[in-house]
């Protein structure tokens, strides 16, 4: 999830891969115990990773991997996907609580906070595009839409259904999100099916992306960059590189992004030539103590 839903890292001009190598770490830690989930670029050198533990925000360097926390955590607050968008805002999905957040990403101030349902939920993952913030609901066929105003605002939510081709089904569903360049189309992926959708983001009616017969399943975060979607699949520890067809109606894919460091990534962001994956490490008992790390690998453009 980059700072843009265009995939375009704000504010930084892209490092070239002789000087990411030689100069960026290739793994950077994290507090002990932070139990992260989503990862976003933002301006400068920075990156920003969530905690499923408290809804807590760290912000690093991709340069020299040292952070420290931006806003605090809170008991019964979660943060799982996040975004920066061009504005300079944090976007937060929260999960289980059905709510999301929105922080100023240089000061950490909160600048909303939305309870988008009160019923069964997992409010998963969140786009920005220059319209609006879409978040998923891995339990419920919808995303929930806050739109912005000419100046970058957020306003009062709404619920958009998911209609057309994606059927949901016992288990995790939607999960990561995407948009095109002109936010007109969303890309959702479906992790307990392994499917592709494309979705108009005014009317929500969806069409299964024609993969020629390849899986995602444990699909998770979304990752575009022009015509190249990246798809973390979790459990697998693999990154899926998908080439998108016109109109996002196909997609080839075209290769797989593994690393040792590979713990359970979850999401993924960008910073030039590179793409940072953060390794939420499930099925390991979280502690105090447990080590987490995000790790740096190319994104094989």
């Amino acid at each position: 999830m980059l700072a843009l839903a265009g995939g375009v890292v704000t504010g930084a001009a892209p490092a070239s891969a002789e000087e990411t190598r030689d100069v960026f770490p290739s793994v950077i830690s994290l507090p002990g115990g932070w139990q992260p989930e989503g990862i976003a670029t933002g301006r400068g050198t920075s990156f920003y990773v969530g905690s499923l533990r408290d809804g807590a925000i760290y912000r690093g360097s991709v340069l020299t991997g040292d952070g420290s926390v931006l806003v605090e955590g809170q008991t019964g607050q979660v943060a799982v996907g996040i975004e920066v968008d061009g504005r300079n805002l944090l976007w937060v999905a929260g999960g289980a609580t059905g709510a999301g957040r929105v922080y100023d990403a240089a000061t950490g101030e909160l600048i909303a906070s939305y309870q988008f349902t009160t019923g069964a939920t997992f409010v998963n993952d969140v786009v920005v595009t220059k319209d609006a913030a879409y978040f998923t609901d891995s339990i419920n066929p919808v995303l929930y839409v806050v739109p912005l105003d000419p100046t970058g605002q957020p306003g009062e939510p709404e619920t958009l259904p998911l209609t057309g081709e994606l059927q949901y089904t016992t288990g995790f569903n939607v999960n990561g999100i995407e948009a095109s360049p002109d936010g007109q189309t969303l890309l959702l992926v479906q992790s307990n099916t392994g499917l592709l959708f494309r979705a108009s983001a005014e009317t929500g009616v969806t069409e299964q992306v024609d993969l020629g017969g390849a899986s995602l399943t444990n699909g998770d975060g979304l990752l575009r960059r022009g015509s190249s979607l990246y798809v973390v699949r979790n459990r697998l520890n693999e990154i899926a590189v998908i080439d998108l067809g016109p109109g996002y109606a196909t997609g080839t894919l075209t290769g797989t992004i593994t690393d040792p460091d590979f713990q359970v990534p979850t999401t993924v962001a960008a910073f030039g030539p590179y793409l940072y994956a953060v390794n939420a490490r499930f099925g390991t008992p979280p502690t105090p103590d447990t080590t987490y790390t995000v790790v740096r690998v190319p994104s094989l453009r």
